[in-house]
């Protein structure tokens, strides 16, 4: 995982842990206060947000609690496309695309941020300059030759 997208991670739990954790535990014993809790739905809805919230932490932290953030810039250049690779990409019709792999927490395909686990970054992958893939789309098959391949910083 890049180190921008443990950030981003961290960044939620606290927020998840600080912020809004306590703001519904201040709301579900407020609405408790109010008498028969099963008839009510202030408390029934704030315990099910709680734990909808216990339950993302949970996940936020089994993602992180193996995970050594990389920074792209300190990966070292190789040929194939793996992990935080830049790769340039040229259509059928011409169109050029930029993508950089990164985890699927950290996906952005709007910005060019395609995840390792998505259709095209698992087509990418082990593959090099030169190399044609072929993506699976429900209007028929796409083919990208890659142009480029290459590692470090900054934004595709």
């Amino acid at each position: 995982m890049t180190q921008k997208g443990y950030r981003v991670i961290t960044d939620e739990i606290d927020r998840l842990w600080s912020e809004e954790r306590p703001m519904v535990v201040r709301e579900v014993s407020a609405a408790a206060e109010l008498g028969d809790r099963s008839e009510n739905a202030a408390y029934i809805y704030g315990k099910k947000r709680l734990r909808n919230i216990d339950s993302r932490l949970r996940y936020l932290k089994k993602k992180i609690a193996d995970v050594r953030a990389i920074d792209v810039a300190d990966i070292v250049p190789v040929g194939i496309i793996k992990f935080g690779a830049i790769v340039v990409a040229e259509k059928e019709d011409g169109e050029v695309k930029t993508w950089r792999l990164v985890d699927k927490e950290e996906s952005e395909p709007k910005l060019g941020r395609i995840s390792l686990q998505s259709p095209v970054g698992k087509a990418l992958q082990g593959k090099e300059k030169g190399d044609v893939i072929v993506i699976k789309v429900p209007g028929g098959d796409v083919e990208y030759e890659i142009l480029e391949v290459r590692y470090g910083a900054g934004d595709p």
